[in-house]
């Protein structure tokens, strides 16, 4: 059995028992959250989220990239949302390569060089600042004042806030 048949088993015995309002694309609580795709990092649990409370925008590093602002700028223009939490994280994948090594292997394996950055970074909460300061000096969200960024220990389960 594959991953993906795996997944789809669980998701046929699961049934229709998620909690939360499902009715409208427009969260409840009129947040974006922002993380990595790393899978210790549990949104909805870490947060206490029910369905429809939240959107989540997941990528490498949960750096705020400009597909990030895109996602953004149609949750607050078009859905509502008013605030903005970022939560990067201990241990990220990202911490462990560099902009051009990375880029040097792409290049050798496929004969392109992606025009993309990778984001990689040294210093977690650097990365919060730098993620934070994107949002707050982007043209296109209407929300920018209520930004705020955290660490989460993908070990301890604590959050620490990133000034």
């Amino acid at each position: 059995m594959t991953a993906i048949d795996e997944l789809l088993h669980r998701n046929a015995e699961l049934g229709n028992i998620v909690p939360g309002d499902r009715s409208s694309p427009k969260p409840s609580m009129q947040v974006a959250i922002l993380t990595c795709m790393d899978s210790r990092i549990r949104v909805f649990e870490i947060f206490g989220l029910k369905q429809g409370e939240a959107h989540v925008l997941r990528n490498a590093g949960g750096v705020v990239t400009d597909d990030m602002i895109r996602s953004l700028a149609l949750s607050q223009r078009k859905l509502g949302t008013r605030e903005v939490l970022l939560v990067h994280h201990t241990n990220c994948g990202l911490q462990l390569v560099t902009e051009d090594d990375f880029k040097d292997e792409l290049e050798r394996d496929s004969g392109l060089r992606p025009t993309w950055s990778v984001e990689a970074f040294r210093e977690v909460k650097d990365s919060v600042r730098g993620s934070m300061n994107r949002v707050r000096q982007s043209p296109f969200l209407l929300h920018r004042d209520s930004v705020r960024g955290f660490v989460y220990d993908v070990h301890t389960g604590e959050l620490t806030e990133v000034v």
